[in-house]
């Protein structure tokens, strides 16, 4: 294995186990749903669960960016780019990569940091809540996603660098439609 096929399995294994975490949101935030619903009928309404799941779920939509990115998934017009060269591709690739997802993502670092220390600083609260709970640490995962995101980047970019080198992708996983076609026919579920 090569110094560059070493750092893209590292960036990427970062990528697929901070997913894997952050996926565990998904269970406090079913719970309070499912909570207040229950109770509504019940009772009364949570003042709590509306502000506990919109910061959950945000946080997970936030945190799983660099998953998402490592798993191909984010969108792309690809009905021409999926026609051309692997060379063809990585050159687009890696242009995109340098001149537009660097530099906003570097901005948005920048910004989300500024604005999550400022509110830190301030012990920022939300004010269209009667309970009013914290905001900051939900503030906090902003350049902490972003880093993450740029990080796998990082490793999407080297992949271009290696597939400019050997005229193929690394393929480190499969996709869904990948593990589809190893399943025999007759054992599939209509």
């Amino acid at each position: 294995m090569t110094g560059l096929e070493r750092a893209i399995r590292i960036i990427d294994a970062i990528s697929l186990w901070t997913g894997r975490i952050v996926a565990w949101l998904i269970l406090p935030l079913v719970a309070a749903m499912t909570y207040e619903v229950v109770i509504r009928y019940v009772w009364q309404p949570t003042q709590w669960a509306y502000d506990t799941s919109y910061m959950l779920y945000g946080a997970m939509f936030m945190l799983g960016a660099a998953y998402t990115l490592y798993r191909g998934a984010h969108i792309r017009t690809d009905f021409l780019y999926q026609k051309w060269p692997v060379r063809t591709q990585a050159i687009v690739d890696a242009l995109c990569y340098v001149f537009l997802f660097f530099p906003g993502m570097a901005v948005f670092l920048w910004l989300g940091g500024e604005f999550a220390w400022s509110s830190w600083l301030r012990e920022e609260r939300t004010v269209g809540s009667s309970w009013m709970p914290v905001i900051y640490p939900l503030k906090a995962v902003i350049p902490i996603a972003s880093a993450l995101l740029m990080l796998q980047g990082v490793s999407e970019l080297l992949k271009c660098v290696y597939a400019l080198r050997t005229g193929r992708w690394l393929v480190i996983h499969k996709t869904l439609e990948e593990l589809m076609t190893v399943i025999p026919e007759e054992k599939r579920e209509p």
